[in-house]
């Protein structure tokens, strides 16, 4: 390893692995502090969720053009535009004084990371040409990713138990400096010869489409499923959807390629990044919730307790290569998806039990599916396209990837508060005088601030704490059992990809032999 780095393509790879770095390290640090964020602003439930929400949504969505732009422009010099921006925007969330200026400045972070992630991966890919360095060079890279995620809960409950959740966006900003300061020693320019032209139409028309209907999905619980509003975004988004796919397909260069997915192989790929993100990945974000608010643990104990998630999350992948060495790629997913899908299940016991080793062991089934998945995801990507399309196959799978991290909070969440809800209104039915301040009481709870919300009943404080945590596990067990059904339907796309492709081509019909007469003599 200390000769790998210590060449120029070594040093290229271990400062655009950092990079890549900084965005999980983020995001799952966040994860770790938001039940901390939420009673120190007073935010609402949705306002939490559109703390990860807009950042994952900005992110996103920019991914696809943001690679264009540094191929076009100049890797270097965009991976650097990228950290600046992440670094400023990383000050104004630690700045933020309300709820709506950190998701504000949450959104412009999730643009900053974009401009860091794409290029990043770019110089990466540049640098290595060798199939087999190229190899070990990706596997060097998910390592430095497995183990910044098993380090990131730790150093969020760390920061928030010794400095306060500020502090969590502002450690980016000398870490910005070191990476940006790598990135100039280390890092040659680099530009596509041939950069294809940024598809403007749909990049705003997904945008679009994904913002809509993640509004509608975080204000459903709250406005209701049935109201106009609420109708209104999601049938916008909808429409912007189906716009999106009208202009793709008129593109002469599109933002996506719809002839990709005439192969079951390219389908089957797409539905298990999605469901690996959508109900392994975005754990990393509901699992510290649920730790703090259903079981009452503060953020360092959250922390470390999300060790046998992360550490799973951190092996698997080793083992998913050796099994490639004797299985399909295709068997494998099917195998992770449904490892993910048992561990959500098991979880969802854990919620209604309240059994801390089911809830470990559910943890550590649940990492092991989603680390079977992370290093598989990719190969069937670039499996199932041709090698001219493997740059867009990657952004391809990178934006499925991020895309089911904001599908995954926003649904899971809308799960969690609908179900969450209706327990808590339930439980407080039974106390005496619960339902004077119940609606008050409930939306303290949702955001995680039970103490002030045990304040509106001054004799039953505890009582009424146990029984919001009660109805929190409850929420819970109805998102992982949610969860349980997406990776097993994503499952079930996979097994008909393997049968489809396993199907004989069909004969090609004989042409019919002309008649031949027999001269008469």
């Amino acid at each position: 390893m200390r000769t790998l780095f210590s060449t120029p393509t070594g040093r290229v790879l271990l400062t655009g692995s950092l990079g890549c770095a900084m965005t999980v390290l983020d995001t799952n640090v966040v994860g770790i502090v938001l039940p901390t964020i939420a009673r120190d602003l007073g935010a609402s439930f949705a306002d939490i969720e559109w703390v990860v929400s807009a950042y994952v949504l900005c992110f996103a969505a920019l991914l696809l053009p943001a690679g264009s732009i540094a191929d076009r422009y100049g890797r270097k010099r965009v991976f650097l535009c990228g950290i600046t921006l992440f670094a400023l925007t990383s000050l104004a969330c630690a700045w933020a004084s309300s709820a709506q200026a950190l998701y504000a400045a949450r959104a412009a972070q999730g643009v900053g990371a974009a401009f860091l992630l794409a290029p990043a991966l770019a110089v990466i890919g540049h640098a290595f040409h060798d199939e087999a360095e190229r190899a070990r060079a990706w596997a060097v890279w998910g390592g430095i990713m497995g183990l910044t995620m098993v380090l990131a809960p730790l150093i969020g409950g760390a920061i928030n138990a010794l400095l306060g959740w500020r502090w969590a966006f502002a450690i980016n900003l000398p870490i910005c400096l070191l990476l940006g300061a790598a990135v100039l020693r280390n890092i040659p320019e680099s530009r596509n010869p041939a950069p294809r032209p940024l598809d403007v139409p749909g990049i705003l028309s997904f945008s679009s489409a994904v913002f809509m209907l993640t509004w509608a999905l975080i204000t459903g619980p709250e406005r209701g499923w049935s109201s106009v509003v609420c109708v209104a975004r999601g049938m916008g988004g909808a429409l912007l959807f189906a716009l999106f796919i009208a202009v793709e397909r008129r593109r002469a260069h599109p933002m996506l390629d719809l002839s990709l997915f005439h192969s079951p192989g390219f389908v089957a790929a797409v539905a298990a990044m999605f469901a690996y993100a959508a109900s392994a990945q975005v754990m990393a974000s509901l699992l510290p919730l649920f730790l703090q608010n259903a079981r009452g643990l503060d953020a360092a104990s959250a922390g470390l307790a999300m060790l046998p998630f992360a550490l799973a999350m951190l092996l698997l992948p080793q083992l998913g290569r050796k099994l490639g060495q004797r299985l399909p790629c295709a068997q494998i997913l099917a195998l992770g998806l449904c490892t993910t899908a048992l561990g959500n299940l098991l979880m969802m016991l854990a919620a209604r039990s309240a059994s801390a080793p089911l809830t470990v062991l559910g943890m550590a089934v649940l990492g092991s599916g989603g680390g079977l998945l992370n290093g598989e995801t990719q190969k069937a990507f670039m499996g199932n396209v041709p090698r001219d399309r493997a740059c867009m196959a990657s952004g391809i799978s990178t934006t499925s990837r991020f895309t089911g991290v904001l599908a995954g909070f926003a649904g899971l969440g809308a799960v969690l508060a609908e179900g969450a809800r209706d327990a808590m209104a339930r439980a407080l039915a039974t106390v005496e005088g619960g339902s004077a301040h119940a609606t008050e009481f409930i939306a303290r709870a949702m955001a995680g601030d039970f103490d002030d919300a045990a304040h509106l009943y001054p004799q039953q404080q505890q009582a009424v704490i146990a029984a919001a945590r009660r109805a929190y596990g409850a929420g819970f067990s109805h998102v992982f059992t949610a969860a349980a059904l997406l990776a097993l339907c994503a499952a079930g796309v996979v097994i008909w990809s393997i049968r489809r492709s396993s199907r004989p081509a069909p004969a090609t019909p004989r042409a019919a032999e002309p008649i031949r007469r027999t001269p008469r003599s």
